[in-house]
């Protein structure tokens, strides 16, 4: 049960809340989806463009700009469009990226894949911002801890992907008909799902009975107010340091135990799909772990665990060893992201803002790290290449104090 004295009263019928998380959910997991489509792929496509280790990290270059540039156009969208509108446009966006990517694959044109890669890191970068405003409403409205579950659904959406990825690359079937069929899917799901989005005056819905609301430019310059915040900058190191951890395995978790401990493309990317699987355990058991010991013992834990996980990765021999290393890595990655998005919605005022802006700062990451780990790779080997990870790792443990709780937690019965 939640505390009276703090929680939220719930302003809309419990049916009417209850679609509203659940079309959140599965945003999060075509999300997922979307992302993990093309990198189960990746070795696949690698092959297909005849690519080295830093051509590769160039090409994922595209992906990492076209997410921050996706992150910057997502408040400016939102507070136009309004969430319902802008996650169906976003996602449209990021599911044509997805398809040019598997055209230029199967044509061995790079000149189409990069472009597809920038409109699919755009896509998926803008709806990133986009979905945590609105996990963070519902959170607030149901009144009880539901970011890491959200993010969970993002991670069943991964290990989908991974996993069909995985099985037909087993079962060599052409990357474009993967990618091009999956993001079909992924347009015409969002389509039927975000209609259970409720409108809401303050990003733009035009709602009926709303009372008058500043213009959307005017709410656009309070947003970037919140940069002025140290607090929430350190909450978004705690989330550069995660998301790095997180999206370097999405990017090269398949191509290192292909290249580093020389196993077959099916086998890389059945590591990644239990990477993802790692994830999605954490993140359904965060919520319970969290309510037990905060979030700073969380994400100490958590990044514990990651670093250990990230050592046996790089330094084990065996495969069983690799694999309990992986398992690891994805369980202390788990939970950086989405406590770090419920950190910053506690201060409901600015929630939408401050969600935004250290999402932009977590994804810095995605725009660094693909073409670091490519080039350090391509000169120390892909495995000594995942130190910088590590690195990572510990300075989200330091900083994890950011991500103390300002508000009263929901207590359990």
């Amino acid at each position: 049960m939640t505390d009276a004295s703090t929680s939220p009263v719930p302003t809309r019928p419990r049916r009417e809340l209850v679609a509203w998380r659940n079309s959140i959910f599965t945003i999060f997991a075509l999300s997922g989806l979307l992302l993990s489509t093309w990198t189960a792929r990746l070795p696949g496509i690698r092959d297909g463009l005849q690519l080295d280790t830093a051509a590769v990290g160039l090409m994922i270059l595209g992906l990492s700009i076209g997410a921050i540039s996706g992150l910057m156009l997502a408040p400016p969208l939102l507070a136009r469009l309004g969430a319902r509108r802008g996650m169906t446009v976003v996602i449209a966006v990021g599911a044509a990226g997805l398809a040019l990517v598997g055209i230029g694959t199967q044509l061995g044109a790079i000149a189409l894949v990069s472009p597809g890669l920038i409109l699919l890191g755009l896509g998926n970068g803008a709806v990133d911002v986009m979905m945590n405003v609105e996990a963070a409403a519902v959170e607030r409205e149901a009144g009880r801890t539901l970011m890491p579950m959200m993010h969970a659904f993002f991670s069943v959406g991964t290990v989908l992907g991974a996993g069909l990825g995985a099985a037909l690359t087993a079962v060599h079937v052409p990357v474009i008909w993967n990618l091009v069929l999956m993001a079909a899917a992924i347009g015409v799901t969002v389509t039927l799902v975000v209609r259970l989005v409720p409108r809401r005056h303050a990003l733009g819905d035009p709602e009926r009975g709303a009372t008058a609301e500043p213009g959307w430019r005017e709410r656009l310059l309070q947003n970037l107010s919140v940069w002025k915040d140290m607090g929430l900058i350190l909450i978004g190191v705690v989330m550069l340091g995660m998301a790095f951890a997180e999206g370097s395995a999405n990017d090269w978790v398949a191509l290192a135990v292909v290249d580093g401990h020389h196993q077959q493309n099916a086998v890389g990317a059945g590591v990644y799909a239990v990477f993802v699987a790692a994830m999605t355990l954490g993140r359904v058991a965060g919520g319970p772990i969290v309510d037990r010991i905060g979030r700073v013992a969380a994400i100490r834990l958590t990044a514990g665990v990651g670093a250990l996980g990230v050592l046996c990765f790089i330094l084990g021999g065996p495969l069983w060893l690799v694999i309990v290393g992986t398992v690891l890595w994805g369980i202390g990655a788990s939970l950086g992201f989405p406590l770090g998005m419920s950190a910053a919605a506690d201060d409901e005022k600015h929630a939408a803002a401050r969600v935004s802006a250290v999402a932009m700062i977590g994804y810095c990451a995605f725009l660094v790290g693909p073409p670091l780990i490519g080039v350090l790779g391509q000169t120390f080997g892909i495995l000594n290449a995942l130190f910088v990870i590590f690195a990572l790792i510990v300075v989200s443990f330091l900083a994890a104090p950011a991500v103390r709780e300002r508000l009263t937690r929901p207590k359990a019965d």
